[in-house]
């Protein structure tokens, strides 16, 4: 998919939010230029893949219009296709803004919902030949932090993973186009949260790439005590635990810190696995 070349390296997706209410902060807002500007800066920190996003899924999150969305994420995307490389991932659960950003260059969909929020998703998908990132999450941003509850949610997330990829290949999506979000902060508890990265490796399963996004997050936040601008280290804590576990791409705000953990990380971890192998 896109030239990544998954199993050989763990991949670096930097994140573009072009939001005025990322929870992190780190929104670039309604500014088409200074957007550019901090992609360049992602990709110049070693970003492999940017995903751009112009609706905040944090908890509580409102949703954005079509409009207004569409407005926000496609025009970076179409200068940025021009001027880079690297992948660009369009962080969007809405089919015509997808539509729309992988006609101006872009070449994954990176949908919280899983494919299931719009039914046109898989369509677009498949007419662009694009790469899919699903997501487990339980509910939706507005309400899925509000008690959260699984008997066993390993074998819960696996299963609805599991069903959506089935689906998403039976209506005509490349099985080497799919990647696996277990969905870290989607409707989990701290403990949630903790209990999927420890057994992270469960997913390994499906024979899909995985993808961990737990940059800055609230169980981060919880455990130190810190503001999202305070979590870069734990943030790399989780980051080392991901790739020791089996992830193959990690989502992350803080890049050019991310970057030399993930390098470290598998000079040590894919090291062994290629002597044991």
């Amino acid at each position: 998919m896109n030239g990544l070349d998954f199993g050989s390296r763990t991949y670096v997706m930097g994140i573009l939010n072009l939001t005025p209410d990322s929870f992190s902060g780190d929104g670039v807002y309604n500014d088409v230029g200074r957007a550019l500007e901090e992609a360049e800066r992602i990709i110049e920190e070693g970003a492999d893949i940017i995903d751009i996003g112009g609706e905040s899924t944090r908890p509580g999150a409102q949703p954005v219009s079509l409009e207004e969305e569409i407005k926000r994420v496609v025009p970076v995307v179409e200068k940025l296709a021009k001027k880079i490389k690297i992948p660009i991932s369009v962080d969007t659960r809405k089919s015509e803004v997808a539509l729309r950003a992988l006609d101006k260059g872009a070449s994954i969909i990176n949908d919280i919902t899983g494919l299931e929020c719009d039914s046109r998703m898989t369509e677009v998908a498949v007419r662009y030949d694009a790469g899919i990132i699903i997501m487990h999450i339980k509910g939706e941003p507005q309400t899925m932090q509000e008690f959260p509850t699984y008997n066993n949610i390993i074998k819960e997330i696996l299963k609805k993973l599991t069903d959506l990829v089935n689906r998403a290949e039976k209506n005509g999506v490349k099985k080497e186009n799919i990647i696996v979000d277990p969905g870290i902060g989607f409707g989990k508890t701290l403990e949630h949260n903790l209990e999927i990265l420890n057994n992270l490796s469960a997913f390994k399963v499906m024979d899909k790439p995985i993808l961990v996004g737990a940059s800055r997050k609230s169980f981060i936040g919880a455990i130190l005590g810190a503001e999202p601008q305070e979590r870069v280290w734990g943030t790399a804590a989780s980051v080392a635990i991901s790739i020791n576990n089996g992830a193959d791409i990690v989502r992350v705000h803080d890049v050019k810190e991310m970057k030399q953990v993930v390098r470290v990380a598998d000079a040590i971890i894919r090291n062994r696995e290629k002597i044991n192998a």
